[in-house]
């Protein structure tokens, strides 16, 4: 290699390593780890705001409700396809943060069927996953989640969540289907 090619290569080499030091770089790949983790934390955030409505009242559940929504969900992004367990038509789907906050805590007129899906005295959660489907910056789980209220009864719940992961690196549902086991007659 002739001495001004070799000063040349290293002239760009050396701005390339100066370029990515320079440069943060987010790996978005989902572990399976990340995902029992943001599964657990909704379990987690059920029962808090459950907790919160019998100790502090409606309006403290709500704005726990508010706040752990728009950090789980991603409604920032675009609509969330959410079929929450106990809903009808027409109001079976919310693909927004208002049909999702009046699922959770009732007392909007806008979906006057909510009486609040968390605030139903929920002390545990527990998630089985069938199975975890991981590829790259998305995640699908499909299980069964048990919910204990405070009577000791367990509610089993289908559940599909999918992720994603967003740029500073949190998982966020887009994707929440829940229904009640199938029960043939």
């Amino acid at each position: 290699m002739k001495p001004y090619r070799s000063a040349i290569a290293a002239s760009l080499l050396l701005a390339a390593v100066s370029a990515t030091a320079n440069t943060s770089v987010v790996n978005k790949s989902i572990t399976e780890a990340e995902v029992l983790a943001a599964q657990k934390a909704w379990g987690d955030a059920l029962v808090a705001i459950s907790d919160t409505h019998e100790k502090q009242g409606h309006a403290a559940a709500k704005d726990l409700a508010g706040k752990v929504i728009d950090s789980a969900y991603g409604y920032q992004f675009g609509p969330v396809l959410f079929k929450p367990t106990l809903t009808e038509v027409p109001q079976t789907f919310r693909t927004t943060r208002e049909g999702a906050l009046a699922y959770f805590v009732g007392g909007d007129p806008s979906f006057p069927k909510d009486k609040g899906f968390a605030l139903k005295g929920w002390k545990s959660v527990e998630i089985k996953n069938a199975a975890v489907f991981i590829a790259g910056d998305v995640a699908t789980s499909m299980g069964n989640v048990m919910i204990t209220d405070k009577n000791g009864k367990v509610t089993t719940v289908d559940k599909t969540w999918k992720f994603l992961k967003d740029d500073s690196g949190k998982l966020r549902i887009v994707v929440h289907h829940s229904s009640l086991p199938y029960a043939s007659n």
